[in-house]
């Protein structure tokens, strides 16, 4: 049998040098990551905001936008793409400044190519076993395990803790079809009681905070069986 073959590392690199944006892109080709390339900070945000990257490389001088701006704005709309910060400027304060911004990562100017790749690739590794660890998403769900945040399309959900322990299990178990008993074993921790309706009420709670400013139903009733997290 043959294994899945991964899909390549995708960057957005936004950077005003010609020269720098050619070279840098060009090596990262070469390593086999998809590139596309921005040369201010307004065209980098509107990439950025509309399609998905593995990996942002962002110069923190840019036209009409600045880098750290870009980047802050970026984390404001929920968007959590790891980011490597590039500068000429070698100054403790502006780095810090870069990571208290959203940035995950700071590299100075003049640098050497294979530094940057092996930050590249050490960020997306990173990122992808944090997600795996404490981010749970389905469709436009996610869930932030650690900081116990809900976010719908990036906007932020205030959960009860009974509702967020019920969405976890929801999410964990998508597309399957968990009966009352199941939730109530999990949420609860105590056996069915054929005449409780708390399932129902939570359920009922957790779906208007889910749904009610969006298009689209996500939980769904299975009359007679249980409840059910599906998109379609």
């Amino acid at each position: 049998m043959e294994s899945a073959t991964k899909s390549p590392m995708k960057a957005l690199f936004i950077e005003d040098d010609p020269k720098l944006s050619e070279f840098v892109a060009l090596g990262l080709q070469e390593a086999g990551v998809t590139v596309e390339r921005a040369a201010d900070g307004e065209a980098g945000f509107q990439n950025a905001m509309t399609r998905e990257y593995d990996l942002l490389i962002v110069d923190v001088m840019l036209p009409k936008r600045g880098g750290l701006e870009l980047v802050s704005s970026l984390r404001a709309s929920g968007k959590v793409v790891p980011v490597l910060f590039l500068s000429a400027k070698h100054s403790v304060d502006e780095r810090v400044e870069g990571l208290r911004s959203g940035g995950d990562d700071y590299l100075t100017k003049p640098f050497a190519f294979s530094e940057l790749l092996a930050r590249c690739q050490a960020l997306v590794r990173r990122t992808s076993r944090a997600e795996e660890t404490n981010r749970l998403q389905y469709g436009p769900v996610v869930m932030e395990l650690l900081s116990r945040e809900v976010r719908r399309a990036g906007k932020l959900i205030e959960l009860q803790n009974k509702e967020f322990a019920l969405l976890e299990f929801f999410l964990r178990n998508p597309e399957r079809v968990l009966g009352k008993t199941q939730i109530l074993e999990r949420v609860w921790q105590y056996d069915f009681d054929p005449q409780t309706n708390v399932v129902d009420v939570l359920v009922c709670r957790l779906r208007n905070k889910l749904e009610r400013d969006y298009p689209g139903k996500l939980l769904k009733t299975i009359r007679g069986v249980g409840y059910v997290l599906r998109a379609n």
